[in-house]
């Protein structure tokens, strides 16, 4: 993970000056989406390094204890093992960043990846995951349990209303707090930009959560009507370009909810390469929150090697 950010005192006078160009963000999200992309060999290598970056998420109501070892034993071992091997690459510890569930189901992840010899880190959602409704009490509680219980990394939802309202510094507070709870935990702030209204709104709560001390911004819970866009994404991640800029800290990005397909995490690859550089094209300062998107880039992976594609069920349940 990137080192830690400090964050540092609530600058209203900068927040208050953000204004964003919409139509601006609209073209240069198209160009992103419109690039050429890579092909063979280079794609394979480029949809490999997508693995390593994806946070590898269950967050469903009927979770079990089953369903969240299989999960762990996935991220442990993403591809299969034949398809590294044909790439030469079954020897470079191919796995994804972290593993992410709801805090009732830290303990067991822990368990599972320390049986496993793994080192991955285990992500929680916390602060009342989806919505961020509850009493701030319970919510600074669920993260100083899910801590407890071994989780190395926060995703925390910030509270919509007091970014609606524009109340910057009540929220600036509220994320100051959650983040004295995580401790030595990194945290990952939830924008939930769905809920946002507008860009302009997006930026600054984007500004309001570095200052606070995020190590990364996330766009979405994934439940929410939108989720993780190209056009939100620039606007997300040139707030931490201009962070970056005045303060020397970096801070990551992670888009999440609705990434499902190979071809859509090559794009958002290209989004980070072009807007913030190289460095922030591993998993110290970049996530793809997904479930399902993994599944899809072993099956092109399997393209990539074999010349054929293979059915699902061929492929070892993500």
């Amino acid at each position: 993970m990137s080192a830690r950010n400090p964050g540092m005192p609530l600058d209203l006078e900068w927040v208050s000056k953000v204004r964003v160009n919409t139509q601006a963000v609209l073209k240069r999200a198209q160009q992103v989406q419109g690039r050429n992309k890579n092909k063979k060999q280079w794609q394979a290598a480029w949809l490999l390094r997508a693995v390593t970056c994806i946070d590898l998420t269950t967050l469903a109501g009927d979770d079990t204890p089953g369903n969240v070892h299989r999960l762990c034993m996935k991220a442990g071992r993403p591809i299969r093992s034949d398809l590294l091997q044909s790439m030469e690459m079954h020897d470079k510890g191919v796995t994804t960043a972290a593993v992410c569930v709801y805090p009732s189901r830290v303990a067991d992840a822990v368990k599972f990846l320390k049986a496993a010899n793994s080192s991955l880190p285990v992500a929680s959602v916390a602060t009342g995951f989806p919505a961020g409704q509850t009493p701030l009490k319970t919510r600074l509680e669920e993260v100083r349990l899910a801590v407890e219980d071994g989780a190395m990394e926060i995703d925390i939802v910030i509270n919509r209303t007091l970014a609606l309202t524009g109340q910057w510094q009540a929220m600036y507070d509220e994320i100051r707090q959650f983040r004295d709870a995580c401790g030595d935990a990194h945290m990952k702030s939830i924008l939930a930009i769905g809920e946002l209204g507008t860009y302009t709104n997006v930026y600054k709560a984007s500004l309001v959560a570095m200052m606070a001390g995020s190590d990364f911004i996330k766009t979405s819970t994934g439940k929410e009507s939108v989720n993780a866009t190209y056009p939100v994404a620039i606007v997300m991640v040139r707030a931490i370009r201009d962070y970056f800029l005045r303060t020397g800290h970096k801070v990551g990005f992670k888009p999440a909810g609705g990434i499902r397909t190979a071809k859509e995490s090559l794009v958002w690859l290209t989004l980070m390469k072009e807007e913030l550089g190289d460095e922030w094209l591993s998993a110290h300062l970049f996530r793809l929150g997904a479930s399902s998107l993994l599944a899809d880039i072993e099956r092109q992976i399997y393209h990539y090697v074999t010349g054929h594609y293979a059915a699902y069920h061929d492929m070892p349940m993500a």
